[in-house]
């Protein structure tokens, strides 16, 4: 009796057959869906809007960006990585990862304010033009929500000194991961829209 009500209260699922934290992982990443939607959109909208100071076309820097992109999306597979160790009780492997991860992320964030650094340097601020505001409150809430994943993954890499991760835990992993791959999708997205589709020059 005592074991099925333990293990009754680790899982506390909802009606749904999720585990509540989850449930409620996936409704706040589709409220961030519908907020970096509005983003992106707005975006469109207006990076056209305003002929003032640096266009898009002539300040986006590709090659860079291709490269933190690739990093970000490899701190995806460390994920992956991470969550298996956990799962099968693997500490070790497991803090590995999830550094690794978070390391990733963090560099991807050293390409951002290099990339910005650029841009300020060109006269391209969010005070510039429409473009320069939009943008960068596009990829500045971006970058935001990386550092709050990258906090997120060093606060589990130091509680697994103190408490362990083992299997029974590795929901909490879980649930990093899926906000860390959220913003993976997220920025391939911004990738796509901002940095491809943006650097075409506009129609004469």
């Amino acid at each position: 009796m005592t074991t099925n009500t333990t293990a009754h209260e680790s899982h506390l699922a909802t009606t749904t057959g999720l585990d509540h934290r989850k449930l409620l992982m996936w409704l706040f990443l589709a409220s961030e869906c519908l907020f970096f939607g509005s983003l992106i959109a707005t975006f469109l909208l207006y990076k056209d809007a305003s002929v003032v100071g640096p266009q898009p076309h002539e300040i986006l820097n590709i090659p860079v960006t291709s490269t933190s992109t690739f990093v970000l999306l490899t701190s995806s597979l460390a994920m992956v990585l991470a969550l298996a160790a956990v799962q099968r009780s693997d500490v070790v492997a497991a803090r590995f990862w999830i550094f690794a991860t978070a390391f990733l992320g963090a560099t991807f964030l050293g390409f951002q304010v290099y990339e910005f650094y650029e841009f300020v340097i060109h006269g391209l601020t969010p005070k510039t033009n429409v473009f320069g505001a939009s943008f960068f409150t596009l990829t500045g809430f971006h970058g935001a929500h990386v550092t709050v994943g990258v906090i997120w993954l060093m606060s589990l890499f130091f509680y697994s000194f103190r408490h362990g991760l083992p299997a029974e835990k590795s929901l909490d992993v879980e649930l990093a991961g899926l906000y860390w791959h959220f913003v993976d999708i997220v920025w391939v997205v911004i990738f796509t829209v901002v940095y491809l589709i943006g650097t075409l020059p506009p129609e004469v």
